[in-house]
């Protein structure tokens, strides 16, 4: 049975990690005093005591923990932006290439991928690595994401009675071009620049839909939407947890908030000969926070990936 510890169990996604393990009986969580959760010296005594460690943290004080660590044979999985462009962490989004998957597995060191982040790689990795479009393409991501994406206070804000009416409509943010996904965004997808970004705060708890518009003729030869369905189904094949749908699947509108307490995304393309648009639709909380970070666990843990997990057809 394996030590568990969760730094910082106190913020949305350490509740939701915290939650995923009531029915486990493979893993024995560690319980850091109430009164010393902010102590260093308590943190590191817990920290090396584990077999694994969630940090779900600012990124001052997930670099912080990680400093702590004197045990080596402690795995990190960090829910932070800190360590996603580090080139000795793992990125945990494993089904983007083989690659990924096996340094999750090797690794003592993983990074949970961004909510956002994880819907844009999951269009634009394929399309960069599948030698679609070129690495100085312009991308555009339009994304729009449920209130708990803005942590305590922002669902404090719109789940307050006396809330300002702005909050009962979609609001757009990042309007300076500089949300803390770009990096990661930009690194792990392999493009020259980084793109530009629209994401939108909605007045519904949880789900995520990520679009990318494309124009065909500036790609490196024209496809078809239908050509499109099967790259991408080729390149998921076998996947749990991403689903490809095939092309004209959603006749009508796309919801932001079907995917809501599932840890899974599903990916459609729509449009036509000109003009493509790719959307992945998944939950906020769950394949963008705290599901990503259980899969990661039961990669490293060498047992089925679904496990403690929500998955639909």
């Amino acid at each position: 049975m394996k030590k568990i510890f969760i730094d910082g169990s106190q913020g949305t996604t350490g509740l939701k990690i915290y939650k995923r393990f009531e029915n486990r009986n493979d893993i024995e969580l560690l319980h850091i005093d109430e009164e010393k959760r902010k102590d260093p010296k308590e943190r590191a005594k817990m920290i090396n005591a584990s077999d694994i460690t969630f940090l779900c943290l600012p990124d001052t004080a997930s670099i912080e923990a990680v400093s702590l660590v004197e045990n080596a044979d402690v795995v990190i999985i960090d829910t932070s932006t800190a360590h996603r462009t580090n080139p000795n962490w793992a990125y945990g989004f494993p089904e983007l290439d083989k690659s990924f998957r096996n340094k999750i597995k090797t690794s003592k060191r993983i990074a949970v991928p961004g909510c956002y982040a994880s819907g844009f790689n999951s269009i634009v990795y394929p399309l960069i690595s599948e030698g679609i479009i070129k690495y100085d393409y312009p991308v555009t991501c339009y994304a729009m994401s449920g209130y708990t994406g803005a942590g305590k206070s922002g669902i404090a804000q719109y789940e307050s009675n006396d809330r300002d009416i702005e909050l009962d409509s979609p609001r757009q943010y990042a309007l300076n071009q500089e949300h803390k996904h770009l990096k990661e965004m930009q690194a792990i997808s392999g493009l020259k620049d980084k793109p530009f970004f629209a994401p939108h705060i909605c007045p519904y708890p949880q789900g995520m839909i990520v679009s990318i518009p494309l124009f065909t003729d500036l790609m490196t030869k024209k496809y078809t939407p239908q050509e499109f369905c099967e790259i991408f189904k080729k390149h998921y094949d076998g996947e749990q947890f991403v689903k490809v749908r095939d092309f004209g699947y959603t006749s009508g509108m796309l919801g932001a908030n079907n995917f809501a307490n599932r840890d899974d995304m599903e990916i459609e393309i729509n449009g036509n000969n000109d003009k493509i648009l790719i959307t992945s639709r998944f939950d906020n909380l769950g394949k963008g926070a705290s599901g990503a970070a259980i899969q990661c666990l039961n990669i490293v843990l060498g047992i089925d990936e679904t496990t403690g997990l929500n998955i639909g057809e």
